[in-house]
């Protein structure tokens, strides 16, 4: 099993009523600001530790657990909403960062909220990373009917146990799921990975079985339009230098098939005052995974300014 040269540890801090769960490794430092990593869907704070290992220097790193993830807990919704990961990242920012401004990078999902975060807070955020964080295709206001039915009827499914998440025999089991998913993890990262996206648990015949650590909800789609000119409106506010990192892979390509491609995306980061793309080579989505020290070098290169 992959063994962490930058061992974290746990906090539990209270936001918004919840008990939310924040990975920390290093120690508060005068000499450089706080380093906050944000993980995507269906994803955990501690799959940052191949990154945080690569990092040039130790430093003071931070990474939530999102609420519904990992070991923060969802507060009993049935869905959740992109305005809550904001709040819940300002409260989180309030506790340890205060007034200093933060270096900001978030994967996927995660990015996505970075960049939006950076546009409601420019003021918190000095530096910005985004790694695959490409927003959403655009969406017709016509498309509004059937995107609430398509809702409703989803929240109905998971209320009936219809969109629950796989479980599996043992934690080798969920090694394997990761490495299907993702045929460039290798088996020792994949080993760590999965003691700890998932959890034994007790299941209701009496067998134990391994969970996802991720709240089902997170399957139902988000019942508003994505708009695209809210988006660049958000990007326009950003005041931090911005780097977007994406994976050789086009992940892009495969997942909407033309319907949004790089080049809109690249279109989109026109609108952000101050930005630079680069792209990892032999990666996909997960690049952090992929290439773990590649990924630390651009975030050290360009933190360093």
């Amino acid at each position: 099993m992959y063994q962490a040269l930058r061992p974290s540890r746990s906090e539990f801090v209270p936001v918004r009523n919840l008990r939310y769960h924040v990975r920390l490794w290093g120690e508060p430092s005068p000499a450089r600001p706080p380093l906050v990593l944000l993980h995507g869907w269906m994803d955990v704070a501690a799959s940052w530790q191949f990154v945080v290992d690569a990092l040039a220097e130790a430093r003071w790193v931070l990474a939530p657990d999102w609420r519904g993830f990992g070991l923060t807990d969802g507060g009993g919704v049935d869905n959740y909403w992109m305005p809550d990961y904001l709040a819940d990242l300002d409260w989180l920012l309030d506790h340890y960062a205060g007034d200093t401004p933060i270096d900001l990078v978030g994967h996927s999902m995660g990015g996505n909220i970075a960049m939006q975060y950076s546009g409601v807070r420019p003021q918190r955020v000095r530096r910005l990373v985004n790694l695959e964080g490409f927003g959403m295709a655009p969406l017709r206001a016509d498309e509004a009917p059937a995107r609430f039915g398509k809702w409703i009827d989803q929240l109905k499914r998971l209320h009936r146990g219809e969109m629950g998440l796989a479980t599996y025999p043992e934690a080798g089991g969920v090694a394997r799921r990761l490495m299907k998913t993702n045929p460039r993890l290798t088996q020792d990262k994949a080993d760590w990975l999965a003691a700890h996206w998932s959890v034994a648990r007790r299941q209701p015949d009496g067998r134990e079985a391994w969970e996802i650590l991720g709240d089902p909800a997170h399957k139902i789609i988000n019942a508003n339009l994505f708009r695209v000119d809210e988006t660049l409106a958000l990007y326009a506010c950003i005041a931090a230098p911005l780097l977007a990192v994406e994976a050789a892979d086009d992940s892009l390509g495969r997942w909407w098939k033309g319907g949004y491609t790089l080049a809109d995306y690249h279109e989109r980061l026109k609108t952000v005052p101050d930005t630079r793309i680069a792209c990892v080579e032999d990666a996909g989505h997960m690049l952090h995974h992929d290439q773990p020290a590649r990924v630390a070098a651009l975030i050290d290169a360009f933190l360093a300014g």
